[in-house]
This record gives C-alpha cells, structure tokens and sequence, in this order.
C-alpha cells in the first residue's frame, strides 16, 4: 500500500492521521531531461513570429495583397465590420452555436465513456458504435443529416455535437481502463459502494484523459462549426465567410479566419488553466 498514491488514499479515507508527523512539502527538483523552464508568455511566442513575417511579406511586397491582404488591411476590415454591427451579430450566432453543440457532446461522450468504461455490457452496446462513427468523416455525414433535419439549427447542432462527443469518449474511456488494478483491490478492501468507487476512483482516475479530449474536442467544434455554417446558413461567421467569398472580398474572409483561429486559441488556453487546477496533484514534464 506505501507504493500507492497518497491522492487515492485521502479520497478514500485512508490518508494521513493526525498522529503520524507532518512532512514539508518539497518541490521537486527540475530534471536536466526535461523540456526546461517555462517561457513567460511563451504561448504568444508562435503567433507572434507568424504575425511579424505577415507584416514584413505585406511591407516589402512579397505577399500579393490580392492573394493575402497586408495586416492592416485586415484590422480595418475587422474595425468596419464592428462599426455596422455585422461582426458581433455573427460572432454572437457562432459562438451560441459552438457553445451549445461543445456542452451536449461532452456530457454525452462523458456519459458513454462511463458506461462503456465501467461497464463489460455497456461496452459491448457502445464502442462499436463509437468507432465507427469515428470512421465516418463528418462531411460525409452532412447531407444525411440534411435529409433527415432539414438545413436549420438542429442539423448543425448535430453534426457539432456528435463531432465533440467522439474525443471525448475516447480519451476518457482509454483513462477509465488504465485505472491502477490495485486502487480497485484497495476500494474492495475498505469496503468502497460502486458510487463510492465512480466518484473516488474512477472518475478522478479519468480526469488526464477527460481533459484531452475536451481540448480536442474544443478545438473541433469550431472546426464543424465552420463547415456546418457554409452549408445554407443566413448568420454566423462561416456564412460571413461564404458571403464575402461570393462578391471577392478576401479582406473579410481574413478576419473570419482569424477570428476561428483565436477563438481556438483561447478555448484551449482556458481548457488548459482549469486543467492545471483540477490536476494540480500531478508531478509531469510540464511542471
């Protein structure tokens, strides 16, 4: 039992008494192996570097402002389209949309990650199903769903959806079964109820893999949320996209893309500060 974690042991009840010494919390020493320090601000680093060689391919007149247009360019754009209210009207829309289909795919892929994962029969019901539609490209799916729920917000929803819940089922379910045999030993012993076992075990043992596929699957709800908006749509930023595609204005659909690119960015930097938070008892490579 002294090889087990002391995190198991204090959500089961078998931590620390208050008989047995306190120990300073050392932290440990960084590895000479390792990735090194953290950057301050590094995540800012690679956009920066992309940012600046735009600017100076645009102010040297490497790069055809007919073909890409120059930053500047971009910002006034992105400044004219606030002034008339279209950007945040569209950006409102995009950002409901992603939102609502992010929520009901994670908790269904949640849902299913447990039955499957805790379960011999849920898995024999669920997996399957699950794999194959993860072989199923979500293109292929559109004009299926197009049939069965016609063009308005219920088959965009759906195709954000069950694109979301797919990482999340997989990544939490491959972390439910790699959970240590001997915490399993260990909550049969002290007598654990199966709910206790979920919520003590199971689900903090699935947390590293819940928070992978939530950063993937925050990442590929904006990627469905800009193929379902090219598709018959009349608000959003991809149909903002699709319109300034029709009439050649390449300007606003670089603001379209920038905007899909930061909104990205930043799901992932708040996917990944909550994850830091809730696993803050790990010791990896990145501490």
């Amino acid at each position: 039992m002294a090889t087990l974690d002391v995190g198991v042991l204090h959500r089961i009840g078998l931590g620390r008494t208050t008989s047995e010494p306190v120990l300073a919390k050392r932290k440990p020493a960084r590895s000479r192996l390792g990735p090194g320090r953290p950057i301050p601000f590094g995540v800012a680093l690679g956009p920066t570097l992309l940012i600046t060689a735009w600017v100076a391919g645009s102010a040297s007149g490497a790069l055809d402002p007919e073909t890409l247009p120059a930053p500047w360019t971009v910002v006034e754009t992105a400044g004219d389209l606030l002034a008339d209210g279209r950007l945040q009207s569209n950006l409102l829309t995009s950002v409901r949309r992603a939102g609502l289909g992010l929520g009901v795919g994670v908790a269904i892929g949640l849902v299913l990650a447990l039955l499957s994962g805790l379960s011999r029969i849920g898995e024999a019901l669920v997996d399957g199903p699950i794999h194959i539609k993860r072989a199923i490209p979500t293109l292929a799916l559109i004009p299926l769903f197009i049939v069965w729920f016609g063009i308005g917000e219920e088959m965009k929803l759906l195709v954000i959806t069950t694109s979301v819940a797919i990482p999340i089922y997989l990544n939490t379910h491959a972390h439910l079964r790699s959970v240590d045999a001997r915490y399993v030993e260990l909550a049969q012993t002290v007598g654990l109820s199966r709910w206790g076992f979920v919520r003590r075990i199971a689900l903090p043992g699935s947390l590293p893999g819940f928070f992978t596929g939530l950063r993937l699957a925050v990442t590929i709800s904006w990627l469905a949320l800009v193929v379902v908006e090219q598709v018959n749509a009349t608000s959003g930023i991809g149909y903002l996209m699709t319109q300034a595609r029709i009439y050649g204005q390449i300007d606003v659909i670089v603001v379209g893309l920038a905007i899909y690119g930061l909104l990205g960015l930043f799901g992932d930097l708040l996917v990944r500060a909550v994850e830091r938070k809730a696993l803050s008892w790990r010791q990896t490579l990145a501490d």
